[in-house]
């Protein structure tokens, strides 16, 4: 982020400003995958082993929900 404010400061080109924002972007999303996988993985594995299916599901719901409102 502080290249991209560099950028800005700098008054560079809009669009390359634009193309290092995607990437940024892209490199997030990469590291939610990551993330999440782990999380499925791990701790919602124990929940389903806990019996604590509702908080598993609940937890999975609220983040697919906020991934919908900041995708938009």
């Amino acid at each position: 982020m502080r290249g991209v404010q560099k950028m800005i400061d700098s008054d560079e080109y809009c669009m390359d400003i634009i193309t290092q924002t995607l990437a940024i972007q892209k490199s997030i999303s990469s590291l939610n995958k990551l993330v999440l996988e782990n999380h499925l993985r791990t701790h919602v594995k124990h929940m389903f082993e806990d019996g604590d299916v509702d908080k598993a599901v609940a937890e999975l719901l609220d983040v697919y929900e906020l991934s919908k409102v900041r995708g938009s």
